[in-house]
């Protein structure tokens, strides 16, 4: 089953910050408004932590993700992540949107952060975008594989993502390394989420600013 939080579960807070889409604010931040969609169905609080040096601790698991309510365009983004343990797989979904599901996968653009292939760009769901994949012909999932050699630092250290949207167009840089392009994204606007994926990893510096 599928289940989509209620509001109670996910704001620690009784007061809404104004706007996630202002610059430099943190979407992440419990006093934000959230959704969580997992499958089994899991409370917000067993999900996810914020400690008191704004790190945010993902549990993995169950499947699924968490993602703001606030809709993003054009913007960039900037976000940090570690896997303080066994490193495994993650991703950021940019523009999530209504329509179909791959499981409890959402239409989406993901940004993989799986560790080893950090950088490449994945369409979920029925999302698409103008350039070849890849990965053979029919398999699953579809991807499109990082532009340069690995870019990831070891399991442990922090690792930055830089995120470019505009009009349809996403660039993805990986600590510093440009990684990938894609342009005629499809969705090209929505919700950003991060996946949870079976494995603990720790998240911050998360900051995305409206482009005009």
């Amino acid at each position: 089953m599928v289940k989509r939080s209620s509001p109670g579960l996910i704001l620690a807070s009784a007061a809404l910050l104004v706007g996630c889409a202002t610059p430099g604010v943190q979407p992440f931040d419990r006093a934000n408004a959230l959704d969580a969609v997992t499958t089994p169905a899991a409370d917000a609080a067993a999900l996810w932590s914020r400690d008191a040096a704004g790190v945010i601790h993902l549990a993995g698991k169950p499947s699924g993700f968490i993602a703001t309510r606030a809709s993003y365009a054009n913007y960039r983004m900037h976000l940090e992540w570690r896997w303080p343990g066994k490193p495994g797989n993650a991703g950021v979904l940019l523009h999530v949107a209504s329509g179909p599901r791959d499981g409890v996968w959402p239409l989406s653009i993901q940004v993989q952060t799986k560790h080893g292939f950090a950088g490449d760009v994945l369409p979920m769901a029925g999302a698409s975008f103008a350039e070849t994949l890849t990965s053979a012909p029919g398999a699953y999932p579809a991807i499109k594989g990082r532009l340069g050699a690995n870019s990831e630092r070891p399991a442990g250290e922090w690792n930055s993502a830089d995120i470019l949207s505009r009009d349809g167009v996403i660039e993805v840089t990986v600590n510093g390394v440009p990684q990938n392009r894609v342009t005629a994204a499809d969705p090209r606007a929505g919700r950003i989420g991060f996946q949870l994926e079976g494995a603990p990893y720790e998240l911050r510096n998360i900051r995305i600013t409206p482009l005009p």
